[in-house]
This record gives structure tokens, sequence and C-alpha cells, in this order.
């Protein structure tokens, strides 16, 4: 199988009359699914879409926005997705930087480019399918995927149709994900998480099941119900919205559930003890991986339970090691970290346009982030943090992860951020950013005396800000950039 879309023409013949996608609206058969697939298809070709071109699609969760990607794929354009609502800023940087023949719209932007709304491209009358279509090499690059990280620098990231096989079968084999499984897929699927958690079903011959986030509690249980869902893929953020305001019925699905599969580098360790608790007879997932490469790590905390600050082993296509700060391999220990580089057909084909930005991350086949970990005898993969995060504290490393999951047991704590700040003794100190329930009660001398109990005295923070919120990504990353920056007001 060499791309996504080929794998959906194959189910197409083998099952032809099992639901490929769902959505609010309808189930879709991978007969009607890929029947839609080859009709947008040709009306691309009818519009004179060409091999090559790229096509900036806005985001939908439901069928169609899955439709007109693998249409894309089918001819050989590429796919951009773009999310829901973007700012016009955003729409034309990405339109500029990939020189887009065509924007799909559900949004109306003033652009200077061809432009067609989603739905009205899909109402016009079903075309005769004229052209003979060749299903896409491995090689070729099947989109480019726009990230906007925790600096909110936006690069344009080249994924081949090998990336997408390569990073659907660690998905598929980490999860152990069975023929017949059907996923609710909640997160946009304009970003990798949601997308990929797709392409893996896909590829699987299972059913995809999408929703319009998970704020919508009866909407998702009557999905859950209706399309009999086994699985589902959730980012930290989303599983404490879910949680909240499911008010425990989240805990009641346990009995259908196979698994729950998490996207993030480290989950808190209070948001497993309450999943373990909730699902003892479910299989709980933490995916660790980037836009860039993909999900490369997965520990199963349902199992491995007592590993704190681990990402688990590599999945099936990924190998990894650990370097120094020159790119020197070495032999790391707990108390010999280094820098995780991975290698694998996962890791994408490089930076939209950017040869030296790709050369800065990309050398001998891998992929070189800049999280700092290490590898244990038994090869589970360690992170302590990343290397722009990690505190240099008089030469003690100190993680924010292990700072920020002790704040928030504190009572008053709603959410909370730990980062470097500059100090004329240590060279840098712990500041924590705090968002609280009540500003007039709340005493820092009260947290640090709580802190106390939990975390070793030169890593308790005596800096410590109330603000608003935590600036975050869609998918609840926090935005340390922006805390930095930000002038302090020192309570």
């Amino acid at each position: 199988m060499n791309s996504i879309v080929e794998a959906v023409a194959r189910q197409a013949e083998l099952s032809s009359y099992k639901i490929c996608i769902a959505d609010k609206n309808k189930g879709y058969t991978y007969a009607e699914i890929w029947e839609k697939i080859q009709n947008i298809a040709q009306k691309f070709i009818n519009i004179k879409i060409e091999r090559g071109d790229r096509i900036l699609v806005e985001c939908s969760q439901d069928f169609r926005f899955l439709v007109c990607k693998f249409a894309c794929e089918l001819i050989g354009a590429i796919f951009v997705p773009v999310e829901y609502k973007a700012s016009l800023e955003k729409v034309n940087m990405i339109l500029e930087d990939t020189d887009a023949k065509l924007f799909l719209y559900k949004t109306e932007y003033d652009l200077v480019v061809k432009k067609i709304e989603i739905k009205e491209f899909f109402q016009v009358k079903l075309e005769d399918i004229k052209f003979k279509f060749l299903f896409p090499s491995r090689e070729e690059t099947a989109e480019i995927l726009y990230t906007t990280g925790t600096t909110g620098r936006a690069k344009g990231i080249e994924i081949t149709n090998d990336n997408n096989i390569a990073i659907a079968e660690n998905i598929i084999k980490g999860t152990k994900m069975k023929p017949n499984n059907v996923e609710l897929i909640p997160l946009p699927l304009c970003h990798s998480h949601g997308l990929r958690c797709c392409y893996a079903n896909l590829l699987n011959g299972s059913t995809i099941v999408l929703s319009d986030g998970i704020s919508h509690i009866k909407s998702i249980f009557e999905m859950i119900n209706l399309y009999k869902v086994t699985a589902i893929d959730l980012s930290p953020s989303a599983i404490l919205i879910l949680l909240k305001l499911s008010k425990g019925r989240f805990f009641e699905v346990n009995v259908q559930m196979d698994y729950i599969q998490i996207g993030t580098a480290i989950l808190q360790e209070d948001t497993k003890k309450v999943l373990i608790s909730g699902f003892p007879n479910t299989r709980l997932y933490n995916f660790y991986g980037s836009t860039e490469s993909g999900r490369t790590c997965v520990l199963d905390f349902s199992k491995e339970r007592d590993r704190h600050g681990c990402i688990g082993k590599p999945t099936i296509n990924a190998k990894f090691i650990v370097t120094d700060e020159n790119r020197k391999r070495i032999s790391s220990s707990k108390e010999k970290v280094g820098l995780l580089a991975s290698a694998g057909p996962m890791n994408m084909k490089g930076y939209w346009k950017k040869p030296e930005l790709t050369k800065q991350v990309m050398q001998n086949e891998f992929f070189y982030t800049n999280d700092i970990g290490y590898i244990d005898e038994e090869g589970f993969i360690y992170i302590l943090g990343r290397k722009d995060d990690i505190i240099n504290c008089g030469g003690i490393k100190i993680a924010p992860d292990e700072i920020e999951e002790s704040v928030k047991k504190y009572k008053e704590i709603i959410d909370c951020a730990c980062v470097p700040k500059e100090d004329k003794v240590t060279g840098q100190t712990p500041k924590v950013f705090v968002v609280v329930y009540n500003k007039e009660k709340f005493q820092k001398k009260e947290l640090i005396k709580f802190l106390e109990k939990y975390i070793d005295n030169n890593k308790i923070p005596k800096d410590i800000e109330v603000i608003d919120e935590i600036p975050r990504t869609y998918n609840g990353k926090i935005q340390r950039v922006k805390l930095m920056e930000q002038k302090n007001t020192i309570i």
C-alpha cells in the first residue's frame, strides 16, 4: 500500500458497506466515500488542477474535508489544510508561501486566488469519471501542514505518502488496533493529531466518527452510542474538559472502550490516575511525537503505572538515540541526559521551501528534537522537558513540568506555568505564573509552604505571578515564550 487513498479504494472493494466516516449528519460507507473521492478528483481536473498544485482547504469536522484531502491525493495535488475561521493574515501567509492554485472555503475571505465554497463544490451535479487515475507513489508529497507551535512561528511541514503510511502503522501497532475499531476523533482535522488518527483507522479498514470538539456533551454521547465507539483520540486539555462537562458520565463508557489514546509529551500523573481509575478495563496510551515525525513513542500507562516522566518505547517504525549538544551519540542514563533524536520513514521530507531550516533539525536520517531525556536499560524513554524550557539553576537542571504538577495540587490553583528567570547568583531560577480562584485571598507564602512537601527546596519558586490565563496552543501546550516576554508583576 503506497498511500492512504489507495487503502480507502481497496477497502471499498473488500468491505463496501462498512461505515468509513461518520459525522454529526450521517455515516458514509467505504464505497460511498470512494465514489465521492473520485467525483471531487474529476472536478479538480475539470478546473485545471494538476499534479503538484497546492490546494488550500479550510477545515470542517465532516466527511467533505477528508474527501477533498483524498481527492487531492488521488490526482497528485498537494493538500494544505487550514483551521476553521483562521485569521486573514494567516490564510494570506499560507497562500503566498505555497502559491496555492485553489482555496476551498467555509468562511468568506477577501483573497486574490481562485476560491470555491466547499458546500457548493459538493452540491454540483456528480460528474462522470473520465480520467484514468493512478495511485500516487510513496515518494510524492501528500500535504503541507502548517503548525503554530509554542513560539508562534508557523512553518510548512512537507509530508510524503510514505510518511503518512509509516505514521499510520505506528498508531495501528501502538494501540493494537482491531479491524472492527470505531474511533471517535473530536480533535481538529486541520492539525496533525486528529488527521493522522484518521489515516491510521482508514489504513486499518476501521471506522472514524468525527465530532466538532467535545463541548457538546449530549452530541458526543449520542455518537458514542449510535456508532458503538470503541476508541477515542484526545489531547490533555480535551480530557480535562470532557471530564468536567460530562460530570462522571464519561466513565460509564468504560465497558465498550477498547482504548483511549492521548497525544502529548508527558501526561500529568494526576490525569493518568483519574483515567486509570475510571477506565479499569481500557488500554490507555500516551503518544509522543511531533508534526515533523508523527507518533514515535507510545506508553501504555494502564499497564506501566509507575514510570513518571516516561514517554514509553519507540513505535514500530521509529528508532531513538540520545546525543550531546554536538549531535554525537551518547550512552544516556538518569544521571547522564542528552537530546533525543528519531529516525524512520515517518520523519518529514522537510520544511517547505526552507532547506537551511531543514538542515538544522534533520541530518543522517535523524530528526533532532529539542527534548532533553534519556533511555533506561529496558528501552523506556524519559523526558525532562524542552531544551529551551529546562531551568539551569546553579548547575541543577529543573524540569518545569515537575514544578507545575506540584503547584496544580494546591487547592486555590486553576492553572499554572513555570518558566526560567534570569538570576545573578544561580544563572536561572524558576518562576511560576498562576491562575487562581480568588486573587484577593491567594497568599504566595502559603503556596510556597505547600510546595515544601512535594519538591526539593532548591526547586521551589520564590517568584510567583498571578495572571488571568495561561497562554496555550490549540492542543494545550504552554506558550512559555509569551510568558517570558511579559512584564513582571510580582505579588
